[in-house]
């Protein structure tokens, strides 16, 4: 998973979260232990074995899928200069191909993008700002989002639906993860699961079954003081049918080229 803070700021064109629930005061008899600093290290803890396989095996289902679409919710708090946290919400539509494409059209409160990838080239569209600008790519998506975020600094909305299966490194990342329990997400039943990493904690909601869709996510980020959150709820169509067109980008006659800043 890259960094929340890239997310974050990668979604105030949207991707990425929500105002957090009302915490339950603690006992006056256990008073409760300050919460660490920002972004300080923390303690060894425990990721449990069953929520690890959880995420390999919905990974190793993902990885079967040859095409698929999903349609994202997104929230994504923004925090003004004084502390205050708003809500702004979000529609994210994919269609991805594997190994080699992928369109992904988001549109926010503030934002309008669309991210296409052929094969061989990446493409940003502001079509509202009518601009775009479009780089030579490597021949997979996965080389592609590694690709654009180390050259350019730009993390794509939900791109860890990429990069689980079989990355031992960000397996490595993990400080703790537990087991929630069961839960229904849009009529849907499914297993809550909670990770912790150095920056930040995130909950999946993996659908029960054969079938083990994520069905929602929650990435919190702990480099900030007023912990800003983005949240996804998903709706995913398997296997649809997509030709080369579906991921080829033709601009607007009234479109201007620009090309891409690297990133500092």
């Amino acid at each position: 998973m890259r960094t929340t803070p890239a997310i974050v700021s990668s979604i105030a064109f949207l991707l990425a979260g929500p105002v957090l629930a009302q915490q339950t005061p603690a006992p006056s008899a256990a008073p409760a232990a300050a919460a660490p600093a920002a972004g300080a290290e923390l303690p060894p803890q425990e990721v449990e074995e069953d929520a690890l396989k959880a995420l390999k095996r919905m990974g190793a289902y993902l990885d079967t899928l040859k095409t698929f679409g999903i349609t994202a919710n997104t929230t994504i708090d923004v925090v003004t200069n004084d502390g205050q946290r708003l809500q702004l919400d979000g529609v994210t539509n994919y269609k991805v191909r594997r190994p080699n494409g992928f369109v992904i059209d988001m549109k926010s409160d503030i934002k309008k993008r669309t991210f296409f990838y052929d094969g061989k080239t990446f493409t940003v569209s502001a079509p509202e700002l009518k601009y775009y600008a479009t780089v030579d790519a490597p021949a997979t998506n996965a080389a592609t989002l590694d690709a654009i975020y180390d050259k350019y600094g730009i993390a794509l909305p939900l791109e860890d639906l990429f990069h689980w299966s079989g990355d031992k490194t960000r397996e490595d990342k993990l400080i703790s993860g537990f087991v929630v329990g069961p839960a229904t997400i849009d009529g849907v039943e499914t297993q809550h699961y909670a990770f912790r990493e150095k920056d930040m904690d995130w909950q999946i909601w993996i659908q029960q079954g054969a079938k083990p869709l994520p069905k929602k996510l929650v990435i919190i980020d702990r480099t900030d003081p007023t912990g800003p959150t983005y949240v996804a709820r998903l709706n995913w169509v398997e296997n649809p049918t997509y030709t080369q067109q579906d991921f080829a980008f033709t601009p607007a006659s009234d479109a201007k080229p620009i090309k891409f800043m690297a990133a500092r």
